[in-house]
């Protein structure tokens, strides 16, 4: 079976289309930033809140800033716009109690199924399926 490949267009910032899910509700598609030198999925607390997903506590989660405490909750990720996409289920993701903060996709689980291949001066950023 082939590979599967997806192409976003990469302006200023590694941003890809997401939505997320839980049970029949579903959000609208946002920009995700690609989020290297994170762990994990974060969200805030807002898009946890709009899906109705219950919240658990966590024994607290290190940063760049520090300790900091987090949620964290269940939902389902899809990957991609329009065509093809590429879903992940009953991910456990991280809910931090600020609206301020941009979708962050940390190294799990994008970075063990996916080569990324930032081409800026192109405009592309590519997920090759690993």
């Amino acid at each position: 079976m082939a590979k599967r490949r997806f192409v976003f267009a990469y302006f200023h910032y590694p941003l890809i289309p997401v939505q997320f899910i839980h049970g029949n509700k579903k959000t609208p598609i946002i920009e995700a930033l690609i989020d290297s030198g994170g762990d994990s999925v974060v969200i805030p607390r807002a898009i946890a809140k709009y899906l109705g997903s219950p919240l658990e506590k966590t024994n607290g989660a290190k940063t760049a800033g520090g300790m900091t405490d987090l949620l964290k909750t269940r939902l389902d990720l899809v990957i991609g716009r329009d065509g093809e996409k590429y879903q992940y289920t009953n991910l456990e993701v991280y809910v931090v109690d600020s609206d301020d903060i941009p979708v962050l996709l940390g190294r799990y689980p994008l970075f063990d199924d996916f080569e990324i291949i930032f081409q800026k001066k192109r405009g592309k950023l590519i997920l090759q399926e690993a």
